[in-house]
């Protein structure tokens, strides 16, 4: 995947077509690192499971299989220069790719769904990584229910491949612009609504936690307030739902047809709800976590900590 996202980096500078107003190696670019990405995370999730290992070996061959068909699809439509999703004419590549995807897709949410399961009835890491994966894992999982629900989010119209020939099209990752652009490099919509900004959002959730649990775990060598697990796992448990707030008001703005650019008043509150959300019950954390510290138990068990880390 990574190979292919260089490969394609390097091809926008050589093939100069266009498809829809976008450089045709642009999406391949993307796909191909962003499930890269989350394949190297699950890769490395699966390599910590304590119990059905062999199931998740299995399990991560059928995802890199599917990740590749889906991908493979993409990469298919683009060297010829026409539409991969939502692309409804009758020609062998496009009956291809629609065939691609229909044997990938399932498979990607159903295989982060079981793997869910799998990290949810069995600890993985300390409390504050379980409760990442936990939240990233389903994050993942409603974000390709959301890129499910792109298929019906348009009608049928026809347009202009790289190629000039028509292409039939049938759904759309836009809501009010069913092809909406404008954004640089992701190519999100800035005329209406665009339900790949929560897919993004979502799929991505899993590295974002576990960077911020990577971090807490870096600062609690310096603060002895931290090095309580349960108080690392209390701050990204309320990072999880601050995402899970941003996820979906994103979700509801595309729906709504709103681009991403633009805050209306309904997104402008639920941001800011989410943000009071996250503030407050951080703060309490936080403050609840420092006063048992300074307390002289608290201090006790900051020292037996130091001392079970040190041995």
């Amino acid at each position: 995947m990574f190979a292919l996202a260089l490969f394609s980096a390097v091809a926008l500078f050589v093939d100069d077509r266009l498809l829809m107003g976008e450089a045709i190696w642009v999406k391949p670019m993307k796909f191909g690192f962003a499930m890269g990405v989350y394949g190297l995370t699950l890769a490395w999730l699966l390599s910590k499971l304590g119990r059905g290992r062999r199931l998740g070996w299995w399990l991560g061959t059928v995802f890199a299989v599917a990740g590749l068909l889906d991908v493979g699809a993409v990469v298919l439509a683009a060297a010829h220069g026409t539409i991969s999703h939502f692309n409804n004419n009758a020609e062998p590549v496009a009956h291809t790719v629609r065939t691609a995807f229909s044997i990938g897709v399932a498979p990607l949410l159903l295989i982060t769904l079981i793997i869910a399961v799998l990290v949810l009835i069995q600890r993985t890491g300390d409390l504050a990584m379980a409760r990442a994966l936990r939240a990233g894992l389903g994050l993942a999982a409603a974000s390709m229910v959301v890129a499910l629900w792109l298929s019906n989010s348009a009608g049928a119209r026809t347009v202009t491949d790289a190629n000039g020939d028509p292409v039939s099209m049938n759904g759309g990752h836009g809501i009010g612009d069913p092809d909406g652009s404008g954004m640089f490099l992701t190519n999100w919509s800035t005329t209406g609504g665009d339900l790949r900004v929560p897919h993004f959002v979502g799929l991505h959730a899993i590295q974002v936690l576990l960077l911020i649990t990577a971090i807490l775990g870096v600062l609690a060598t310096s603060h002895g307030w931290l090095r309580d697990e349960r108080v690392r796992a209390r701050l990204v448990g309320i990072a999880g739902l601050a995402y899970t707030g941003v996820f979906a008001a994103l979700a509801w703005q595309a729906k709504r047809g709103i681009p991403v650019t633009r805050l209306d008043r309904q997104t402008l509150v639920a941001f800011t709800g989410v943000a009071v959300f996250t503030l407050v019950a951080a703060a309490a954390v936080v403050l609840a976590a420092r006063r048992r510290s300074a307390s002289p138990t608290g201090n006790l068990a900051v020292r037996l900590a130091d001392v079970g880390e040190g041995g």
